[in-house]
This record gives structure tokens, C-alpha cells and sequence, in this order.
């Protein structure tokens, strides 16, 4: 011990701390430096003068090269006059006799040049005079605090990639990866470090291999040091192994089958060697270190999950879970209605983790004891900690969903989030009703006359942790501009820990009563919760550690097991047609389940978006309906074996004598109370993938279902056009139309008088044969003018749901975004178009523009229907078709 710490902890502990509070520092001064942006315009920008802060921020503005030509006339001649350089001469030769310039010509050219030379002396001149002590201070300030987080921002990957190596190797040594049954024998022991060595070896050789062949590409490495790290990692961790294999724990005992020893290898170790002797066996050494490096490719994502796990494991120190569930006690609740609020709680939580097994290691322990002390038998409160982290991933700002959306431009986080409010509406209340109908016995709700006053005591020692929580979320949003979204929540959440463990310690110390409550907590969380700020946080964190090394690494061979799927060409040998998207959903739903068994949920999205997700869109499923089948899919596979993640961490966080006691006391009973904990959350989470896969479709197919719709059915601004594509950058913001400006009429609005427009653009009026040919900027003028009027029919007929007039607008050839076939789009547009009670469609910002052959027309889409509102910038590109103009596609981008 070394000030009243372990070698470990100063070795480890206290870098991976560093880490940790680094990246929620850099997290915070990216927010603190777009606020710091916004001041300095505020107070140094000048528009009135055309001058803005970032035009300010260069300390040693360089003055302007070019000179201004004060005599223009002799200018000209003297370029008439001049003899032609030996490059100019090569540059006729190549492309031939070039026509001599025109003295007009030239002028106009000296003109323009003067022009530009003129607006940079003005510029500079504008930046120099504004060049003042106050905004010197103020740009030193703000630039050499952008230098210092921008370290940060810049070195993520290397920031993820020490963080994982040092908590990986803590992991290795504690022995702490996710098993299927911990050791309890040598043999298990030996046979589990030996399995993790054997992967170390695989993928250390693989790591090597890989940096040879970056080297020999005759290309600088880009990161050399990440490969240092990774061979180094890998080399350590055989080592590790080696040991443990060589001398295991006193305390274990002797013996043990070779049976139940295959079943302590850690997953991690398992994934391990079958990527590798795959890869291996067909001499693709390097493989392995490829798909593991993924890894670094996604750094802020899983520097997010790190950050949430830490949260996590602070949320553990503190004691407003148990407040909360004091609560509830008034009410005298059964356990199986207890269980029911408790996952509707626990829900949000999970939502900001963005993985249920995150939310079972921080809260289950918790959640078991609070279901114990309402009465439900073990096997009853193993259910509901491992269901309890598997609600809220459909809720936002899961960060599944936001990788969902990052990977696959066929859907937007926002209508995930929408759709996944359902979803979760389901699964709970599929919950509440298998609970009730198999419940043992039925319990007397507390009187509301009596539960109320006593719940509202209760509800005292809560109120500031409340209060503590607004005030984190009110300051970034006002102090940083920043508020609490999928994007914010992973620097913002740890922070609200932070701050509630430091008022929570800090209360608890100086409040007689409350130091009171803190003990009696402390009696029934003896093995975690520490008392004291700085205690309570390291423990945290050493806490934290071991699933950081744990989850990341499992998901980094999750990556490699999804190359060994597109490697073996397993995926090639899926059908990618259907007879009907009935066939499609039941396989693609069947192979989710099977992934969720084995993968872990991040992996497993960056494998299907690249192999099944395009099978669904063509066989004519909708991406949101597709996407929320699958994370529902996922859920059910992490309840189910052989792996059974979730159920893996509630063994982990209540212990194995609990889990020992819970089958002991049922070995007598009947079939379904033996195996209660695997069977109700999997029950439950069956029929909720049931529902959410087939459901839709049958709205869809049959009309006694067809009022349905609007509530089922993903709204119109979902599908079709609503993919945007691969660079959706340009599209946004189109060139200006070559033709002069008075050509192009105003944008009348979606509601204009359709005659008035049809008079002015008659779509399919034959060209006189008479009449003289249009110069061609004319007729590019025509051409837009009578296309935006064509796209403002177009939204009036979707408008009225006058869907006949609104698919004639589409080319036979037109191309789905979402990939579905024409007649199926048809149909898709059909139904969701009349199961509508109104709509309203609003254009605002219309740009139009010739594209060779064809018109674009980009606008800001405004679209509300009777249960959904959305905006979004709309692309329609238009093409004449046997003498029609017709939509050939459309995109759009939120």
C-alpha cells in the first residue's frame, strides 16, 4: 500500500481515472468552446461592416498579395502585345489552335481581378483596424483553450485504445470477463486462463501480422503507436494467462470435470479463438487485428459507453436509488406490480446507458434486493434484474439507436426514438400481464388515503437530488448552449453523478437522520457502497474498470466474429428475395435472435447493417420497422442461451450463492417455477418481437385492421423519400440556377390555386412544331419554372390524399430510397396516405436548378399529419419522360 492505495490502483485505478475525467473534460470544452465562439461574435463581430469573429481570430493577419492595375487600357495592350510564353505555346500544342483573346475580353477579366483584389485590401483593412486590446486577450484566451481540448478530440482512438488495454489487463488479472459459470475448481480456472491466453496468442500473432503489412504497403503508417499498444496488450495478457495457468488460487477446489470447465470460459476467450484458428486456417493472418482495430474507428462511441458505465457504477455509490424505492413502500405494492414500475423506471436509465447489461451491473443489485423485500421468491427477482435493463434501449438517446442511424442513412434517430415509445409501451405492458397471470398470490394495495401523506414524507430527502439534477442540466443548457440529447448525454450524465455522490456524501455527514439512513443502506449494500466523496468515487472507478475491460473487449471479438461471418460467406448463402415480406421477416427476425445470443448489441448492429438490413429493404420492409424488429430481437437473444448476456451479469452482480439458493428452494416444483427467471422475461420478450414484426405487416394486408394505420404505420415523411443519400452535403444546399434571376418565378406555396398553375405549366402540351426553338437558357428557364410549379401540384395532391394524382407524379422507373420495388412503394404510400385523417405539407426555401437533362428542386419540408409532425430538407429530382416531366427520386435529410 502507497498512501493508502494499492499498487494496482496507482498503476490502473488512477490513469484510467485520468482518462475517464479527460474525455467528460474534453466532452465539456467542445461545448465550452462553441459558447466561447458565440461570445466573441457577440463582442467582436461587426456586420454592419461585413466582419465576423472568425475572420478576427488569425493574431498576424497576412496583408494581400495581389496589386491593384490602375491603368486598365495599357494594361490590355500590353497583354495584346506580348509575346507567349514556352508553357503557353506547349498548352496550343496540346489542345490546339486556340482563337486569340479579344481586348474585351481581357479587360473584363482585369476588371473582375481588380475587383477581388480590391474586396481582400478592404477585408484586411477592416480585420487590422479592428485589431484592438481587448480582443487580442479575449482570442488568446479562446484559441489556446481550443489548442488544449483539441488534443483531446484529435487522439480519441489512442485515449479509447489506453483506457481498454489497461482495463482489459485488470480484468484478465481479476479474472472478471463474462463467463457462463464462473470457475470453482483448478480445472475450470485452468481451463478458463487458457482459454483466454490462447486468444491473447491468436491475436497478438494477428496484431504482429498486421503491422508487418503496414509496413510493407510503402505507406507511412498512420498510427504506429496504436499498434505498439495492441501488440503490447495482447503480449500481456498471455502472460496473465500463462501465470493463472501455472499457479492458480489457493482457495479453489480441487478436481472438476472437463464438462463443466469448458462452460467457465469467458466469452471473450471463446470469440477469440474461433476468429482466430478461422482466420488462421485460411492464412489470413492479419484479419484478426484488422476487425478488432473497428474498434477505433467508432472512438466516440465507446468512450460514451465507458463514460455511462462509470456513471453507472457512481449511480451505485449514491443513495437515490434507495430513496426512490422508499417511495414506494407506502403503497405495501405486490412484487409483480412493484417489479412493473421498477422497469418503467428503470427504463430511462437504461435509455442513457445505451445497453441493458450496463444498467444490471449498476442497479440490479438493487433491483433484487427491492423485489426480495416485497415479497417475490428469488427466482421472481433474478426475472426482473436481468428484464430490467431490457425496455429502454428503444428509448431516447440510446446509443444503439444513434450507431443504428450512423450506419444506415435509410433511417433517422429521431423516427426511431418515435417508433421505439411503442415498442416500449408494449414490452412493459406484456410484462404487467404475464406477471399478473402467474403471480402466486394477491396482495391489498395500501389505501391512497394512507400511502399518499407517507409517501410524500419520503418523497423529502428526494426533492434535492431532483433540484441538483435541473440545475446540471439548466447550466449546460444556458452556461453552454448544450442541451440534454443523444449527443450531449454521455459527458452530461457522468457529470449529474458526480454531482449527486458529492451532495449525497456531503449531506449524509453533516444530517444526523440522513447518516443514520446511510448506515442502514450501508448494511444491505455492505460489499460496494463506501462511505466518503473520495472513497465513493474510487471505489467507483475501480468498479468500473472491470466491466470497461470486460464489455469493450467482448464487443471488440464481437467485431471479429462479424468478420468471420462475411468472411465464410455464412451471409451469402441467405436468400435475399422472399415470396412475401411475411418469409422475409420470419428469417431475418429468427437470425437476429440468434445473433443477440452470441453477440454482443454494438457488433452485432455493425454486422447487420452491411449484410441483412439490405435483404429487408428489398423485400419490401420498412427501415423503422426493420430497425425496431431488431433491437426487440436483439433483447429476447440476451435473455435466452446458450449465453444469455443479461441473465450472465445478474448472476454477476447478485452471486452465485443467491443464484445457488434461488434453484435449490424450487427443485421440488413444477417445470415453469423451476426455470422461472429464464422463462418470463422470455416469454414476454417473444410475443413483444411477435407483435412488433408481424403487426405491421398485417395492418398492411388486411382491412379489418386498416383503422390501425395511423397509429401502427410509420409516418409518410419515414419512408419512401426519406433516406437521404451517402452525401447528402451538396444536395442540401444546391447550386444556383444558371438562368437569370427574373426567369425563375417566386415559390408559390403547396396551397396555391391549381388552375392558375396549370395554365402556367401544362405538363404534358405538345411543343408546336411552328414555333422557334428556345435559346437554351430560355429553356432551362421554362424548364424549372414549369417543374416548381409541377412540385407545388405534386404537394397539393398529397396534401388532399388525393393519392392517385400524387403516384402519378412518379416515373414508372422511379427509384425507392428505402429500396423498396415500385408496385410495393405504391401500395406502402397508398395506405399510409389514406389512413391519414389530414395532412399538411409546407415548402419553404425552394431552390431550383438544371442538372443536364434533368431539374432538382430542394426545399425545407414542413410535414403534420394527425398524430405526427416532422421537417426535413426534401430533394426531388425531376426528368422528362415520354414527353412528361416525372419524379425519377427524392431525398431527404433532417
Amino acid at each position: 500500500m502507497l498512501l493508502g492505495r494499492s499498487i494496482s490502483e496507482w498503476l490502473f485505478g488512477l490513469p484510467i481515472f485520468i482518462l475517464l475525467a479527460f474525455t467528460l473534460l474534453v466532452g465539456t470544452g467542445e461545448m465550452l468552446h462553441g459558447k466561447l465562439l458565440k461570445m466573441g461574435e457577440a463582442m467582436f463581430g461587426h456586420p454592419e461592416v461585413g466582419v465576423q469573429y472568425f475572420m478576427l481570430r488569425d493574431s498576424n493577419p497576412t496583408p494581400p498579395t495581389c496589386k491593384l492595375i490602375t491603368d486598365v487600357d495599357a494594361e490590355v495592350q500590353r497583354q495584346l502585345t506580348a509575346a507567349p510564353s514556352q508553357s503557353e505555346k506547349d498548352m496550343d500544342s496540346l489542345f490546339g489552335d486556340q482563337a486569340p483573346l479579344k481586348p474585351e475580353e481581357i479587360k473584363s477579366s482585369i476588371v473582375s481581378a481588380n475587383q477581388l483584389c480590391q474586396e481582400e485590401i478592404d477585408n484586411y483593412n477592416k480585420v487590422a483596424k479592428l485589431q484592438t486590446t481587448g480582443l487580442k486577450a479575449y482570442r488568446a484566451f479562446e484559441t489556446g483553450f481550443f489548442k488544449v481540448f483539441r488534443v483531446g478530440t484529435e487522439n480519441r482512438p489512442l485515449t479509447l485504445l489506453l483506457m481498454v488495454a489497461l482495463a482489459a489487463i485488470i480484468t484478465t488479472r481479476g479474472s472478471h470477463h463474462v463467463v457462463i459459470r464462473p470457475p470453482s475448481t483448478v480445472l475450470d480456472y485452468r481451463v478458463s486462463s487458457a482459454a483466454i491466453g490462447i486468444a491473447s496468442v491468436f491475436a497478438e500473432i494477428s496484431s504482429i501480422s498486421y503491422y508487418r503489412l503496414s509496413s510493407k504497403a510503402g505507406i507511412a503508417i498512420e498510427h504506429p503507436l496504436t499498434h505498439y499498444i495492441w501488440i503490447t496488450l495482447f503480449l500481456v495478457l498471455a502472460g496473465i494467462s500463462l501465470k493463472q495457468i501455472v499457479f492458480p488460487p489457493a482457495h479453489l477446489k480441487r478436481g472438476g470435470s472437463l464438462g463443466q470447465a469448458l462452460l467457465s470460459i469467458p466469452l471473450f476467450g471463446m470469440m477469440g479463438m474461433i476468429t482466430g484458428g478461422y482466420f488462421f486456417a485460411h492464412g489470413n493472418w492479419p484479419e484478426l487485428a484488422i476487425y478488432i482495430n473497428q474498434l477505433l474507428e467508432l472512438p466516440s462511441i465507446f468512450l460514451s459507453l465507458s463514460l455511462y458505465i462509470w456513471a453507472g457504477m457512481l449511480l451505485k455509490q449514491s443513495s437515490i436509488v434507495d430513496l426512490l424505492m422508499n417511495t414506494l413502500r407506502p403503497w405495501k405494492l405486490s412484487p409483480e406490480l412493484l417489479t412493473y414500475i421498477i422497469l418503467l423506471i428503470a427504463a430511462l436509465p437504461t435509455a442513457y446507458t445505451g445497453a441493458s447489461g450496463i444498467f444490471v451491473i449498476a442497479a440490479g443489485g438493487i433491483v433484487y434486493h427491492e423485489v426480495r423485500q416485497a415479497g417475490g421468491t428469488r427466482q421472481f427477482a433474478l426475472a426482473a434484474t436481468a428484464m430490467s435493463g431490457s425496455l429502454g434501449v428503444v428509448l431516447r438517446p440510446c446509443l444503439l439507436v444513434v450507431l443504428i442511424a450512423a450506419l444506415n442513412k435509410q433511417v433517422t434517430s429521431s423516427a426511431l426514438y418515435h417508433w421505439g415509445f411503442f415498442v416500449f409501451l408494449l414490452t412493459s405492458t406484456l410484462f404487467l400481464v404475464f406477471s399478473q397471470i402467474t403471480r402466486r398470490k394477491r396482495a391489498a394495495v395500501e389505501r391512497p388515503l394512507v400511502a399518499i401523506p407517507k409517501m410524500m414524507r419520503e418523497m423529502v430527502p428526494v426533492v434535492p437530488f431532483f433540484v441538483g439534477i435541473a440545475l446540471v442540466v439548466l447550466g449546460y443548457e444556458y452556461l453552454l448552449d448544450s442541451k440534454l440529447n443523444e449527443s450531449t448525454a454521455p459527458v452530461i450524465m457522468p457529470t449529474i453523478m458526480l454531482f449527486l455522490l458529492v451532495f449525497d456524501k456531503l449531506r449524509a455527514k453533516k444530517d444526523p437522520k440522513l447518516a443514520t439512513l446511510e448506515a442502514e443502506i450501508h448494511k444491505d449494500h455492505s460489499d460496494h457502497r463506501q462511505e466518503g466523496v473520495e472513497r465513493s468515487i474510487r471505489y467507483a472507478t475501480n468498479e468500473a474498470i472491470g466491466h470497461i475491460g470486460a464489455l469493450i473487449m467482448l464487443m471488440a471479438m464481437s467485431l471479429a466474429v462479424g468478420g468471420l461471418v462475411e468472411r465464410s460467406g455464412v451471409m451469402s448463402l441467405a436468400p435475399t428475395h422472399f415470396s412475401s415480406p411475411w418469409a422475409a421477416m420470419t428469417f431475418l427476425m429468427i437470425t437476429k435472435v440468434i445473433l443477440g445470443m452470441v453477440m454482443d448489441p454494438f457488433g452485432a448492429v455493425i454486422l447487420v447493417s452491411g449484410t441483412l438490413a439490405p435483404i429487408a429493404y428489398s423485400n419490401g420492409i420498412n427501415p423503422i420497422h426493420f430497425w425496431m424488429m431488431v433491437l426487440v430481437a436483439f433483447e429476447l437473444g440476451y435473455l435466452m442461451p446458450p449465453v444469455a448476456l443479461n441473465q450472465l451479469l445478474t448472476r454477476l452482480v447478485i452471486g452465485e450463492d443467491e443464484v445457488s439458493k434461488a434453484d435449490h428452494e424450487v427443485r421440488n416444483k413444477s417445470f415453469y417455477w423451476r426455470y422461472e427467471r429464464w422463462i418470463l422475461p422470455t416469454a414476454v420478450m417473444t410475443v413483444g418481437l411477435l407483435v412488433t414484426a408481424y403487426l405491421p405487416l398485417a395492418v398492411e394486408r388486411f382491412d379489418a385492421l386498416k383503422p390501425l394505420a395511423h397509429i401502427i404505420a410509420p409516418a409518410e415523411s419515414d419512408v419512401g423519400g426519406s433516406a437521404p443519400p451517402a452525401d447528402t452535403s451538396s444536395a442540401a444546399t444546391p447550386a444556383p440556377a444558371p438562368a437569370a434571376p427574373a426567369a425563375t418565378p417566386a415559390p408559390a406555396p403547396a396551397s396555391s390555386d391549381t388552375s392558375a398553375l396549370d395554365a402556367a405549366a401544362p405538363a404534358s402540351a405538345p411543343a408546336s412544331a411552328a414555333a422557334p426553338a428556345p435559346a437554351p437558357a430560355a429553356a432551362g428557364s421554362n424548364a424549372m419554372a414549369e417543374v416548381q410549379a409541377l412540385t407545388d401540384q405534386w404537394a397539393q395532391a398529397w396534401e388532399s390524399k388525393n393519392v392517385d394524382a400524387y403516384l402519378a407524379f412518379y416515373a414508372p422507373d422511379f427509384k425507392a430510397a428505402n429500396g423498396e420495388a415500385r408496385p410495393k412503394w405504391d401500395a406502402t404510400r397508398k395506405r399510409l396516405i389514406e389512413g391519414k385523417k389530414s395532412i399538411q405539407i409546407e415548402m419553404s426555401n425552394v431552390q431550383v436548378h438544371m442538372e443536364g437533362e434533368k431539374v432538382v428542386v430542394a426545399f425545407d419540408q414542413s410535414y403534420s399529419s394527425d398524430h405526427f409532425k416532422d421537417e426535413s430538407k426534401k430533394l426531388l429530382t425531376w426528368k422528362k419522360v415520354d414527353g412528361k416531366w416525372l419524379i425519377v427520386s427524392e431525398t431527404a435529410s433532417h
